[in-house]
């Protein structure tokens, strides 16, 4: 059994993202506890847990329970049914202070994302988080990061190289192709808060997709192709480039996900099952190369 810690911010983060990640890693026999900026549970976007508010009327209070659009772009049945049982366990009640955690203590880390600027972005923008991500990687522990949570990987540098830790890795992420279609939907139907959708905007005589998640993470990288999307050639490119299809306990096919070493990174929602299945296959290899040592 391998300890993982999961880090969040004290709200905002993505409901599907932390708890199909936490769902699996603890069924595979993974302990999972947490960290938050104060020590006290974290709230999920509650946009994305219900979906309400995510439709043209989402602003009227009587009508803001009828969902449409939300239904669609927010968590889905196995997303709230694994969020449910997530908030009721006794780890994710009292997480730890992120000043409190560091890599000595676990086996692994896992990096959720979530895209309300409110809240994720002291948890892009902290120094704590980026100080426990660079003791994960400089330990050459397993680390896992979907969506934003790739991006807090690459904005952490090691101070003796002045690099990300990505650099030199193959990675994925939030991709400006979902980026780019959410922010156009959220531009209709959350009109009245029209920036719903991204974390960061870009800025006067920037070019379109500039401060994405993507592009931001590419400059991070050792070069453009080590940010590695879906090829056109997969059998299931539809199904994983749709942004309509996510994965479950029992159907991959919709997910993309990548591996390198013992990094292991996804793209959005859609991704969390199979995801946190191949990074339980990081930490039981991990932990069978740690008992041939022993």
């Amino acid at each position: 059994m391998a300890r993982v810690l999961m880090l969040l911010p004290s709200r905002d983060f993505d409901p599907t993202e932390s708890a199909g990640a936490w769902k699996v890693l603890t069924e595979a026999g993974h302990e999972v506890e947490f960290a938050t900026p104060d020590g006290k549970a974290g709230e999920a976007d509650e946009l994305m847990l219900t979906g309400r508010g995510l439709d043209p009327w989402g602003f009227v209070p009587g009508l803001r329970r009828v969902t449409v659009i939300g239904r669609i772009l927010a968590a889905n049945g196995d997303g709230r049914r694994a969020y449910g049982e997530m908030e009721k366990s006794a780890e994710f009640r009292t997480p730890k202070r992120w000043e409190d955690a560091g890599a000595g203590d676990y086996d692994g880390l896992v990096l959720p994302g979530g895209h309300r600027a409110r809240g994720m972005r002291p948890y892009l923008e902290s120094a704590e988080p980026r100080r426990i991500v660079l003791e994960f990687f400089r330990a050459g522990k397993p680390v896992a990061a979907i969506c934003h949570g790739v991006l807090l990987a690459a904005r952490t540098l090691d101070p003796e190289t002045g690099r990300s830790v990505l650099y030199g890795k193959k990675t994925t992420a939030l991709t400006w192709a979902f980026e780019r279609k959410g922010a156009m939907t959220g531009r209709i139907a959350r009109f009245w808060d029209r920036r719903y959708y991204r974390t960061y905007w870009e800025e006067a005589g920037q070019p379109p997709g500039y401060m994405s998640v993507q592009q931001e993470v590419k400059r991070a990288l050792a070069k453009a192709g080590d940010f590695v999307d879906v090829d056109p050639g997969s059998g299931n490119y539809r199904r994983q480039t749709s942004g309509m299809h996510r994965d479950s306990p029992g159907d991959a096919g919709p997910a993309f996900v990548v591996r390198d070493g013992n990094y292991v990174s996804a793209r959005w929602p859609g991704d969390v099952f199979t995801f946190a299945r191949t990074f339980a296959e990081v930490l039981s290899a991990a932990e069978g190369r740690r008992g041939a040592t022993a």
